[in-house]
């Protein structure tokens, strides 16, 4: 982890989840149906793509919302999760709806002592058959950062950005170095915001298990990470739509670096010297400047 991100950790107890009083249910799935509309907006959530989960680290009521209660085995051990919540969308739903009806749309999924086994809360209305197929990204994830950095609070988003997406498909972009040395240059805004950049990792099979401990790998260094030809993770301890607003920060510089390419590669962006005086001036220790 890079000094930014351990800055950043040091830092989070400022997070409304980090500390009592903690979200409702409510809130946290009003929450959840912002982040999705904000992804929706982006163009980076084509109908039912992309997939959202919170982890709440306390006690949470979700009998109320969720009445029906089905027992499942986790696709991964997550002992640091036992006795708490992982609210999570389903499989299929379009991530724009969410907002107009939480019940329909995302499960609560209680895991249980030993973090084998779990009980999934969902509603009459619900209308999804299972768990997003991504699932096990986002419990790896969730199991990782907890058990690693004693979390009470984190919100994973997985999304489909097109340029960041489309750039992964280039191979000279298919690299973590080389990726980021293109689209942190257009705004310097971005080393700010995003000053750990974005890890790369090659094309594997979606929901695989070969995908899940590398983008697990990956979010232990980035707080985003490119699943190349398909899409991005994203993590925030602060709220889901801070895991979501890093995915635009880094579609911004992927959208500059599409319209330079499409323009014959005219603009010079900004130098690396004026990167770094950017990092300077706002204190960012980064491993890209």
């Amino acid at each position: 982890m890079t000094t930014t991100a351990a800055a950043r950790t040091a830092a989070h107890a400022a997070g409304p989840a980090d500390h009592p009083p903690f979200p409702t249910l409510d809130e946290l799935l009003a929450s959840m149906g912002a982040a999705g509309a904000r992804i929706c907006e982006i163009d980076a959530s084509e109908a039912g793509a992309g997939n959202i989960s919170v982890y709440a680290g306390w006690d949470l009521e979700v009998r109320r919302r969720f009445p029906l209660a089905a027992e499942m085995e986790l696709p991964l051990p997550a002992p640091a999760l036992a006795g708490r919540t992982v609210l999570v969308t389903g499989s299929g739903r379009r991530l724009r709806q969410i907002h107009e009806d939480p019940e329909a749309n995302v499960a609560a999924v209680r895991i249980h002592e030993g973090g084998l086994t779990a009980t999934v809360h969902t509603s009459p209305r619900r209308l999804f058959e299972r768990l997003t197929s991504e699932f096990n990204s986002h419990l790896g994830v969730h199991q990782d950062q907890v058990a690693r950095r004693r979390l009470t609070y984190q919100a994973v988003v997985h999304a489909q950005p097109v340029h960041l997406t489309y750039l992964s498909h280039v191979p000279a972009y298919r690299d973590t170095a080389a990726m980021n040395a293109r689209i942190l240059r257009w705004e310097p805004e971005t080393v700010v915001s995003l000053s750990d950049g974005v890890g790369v990792l090659p094309f594997m099979v979606p929901g695989s298990a070969e995908l899940m401990a590398a983008n697990v790998a990956g979010l232990r260094d980035h707080e985003v990470v490119l699943w190349s030809k398909h899409g991005v993770m994203a993590r925030s301890d602060l709220s889901v739509t801070r895991a979501v607003d890093r995915i635009e920060y880094a579609e911004t510089g992927a959208r500059y670096e599409y319209m330079d390419l499409v323009a014959g590669g005219r603009a010079e962006g900004l130098t690396r010297e004026e990167i770094g005086r950017v990092a300077d001036e706002f204190g960012i220790v980064s491993p890209w400047v």
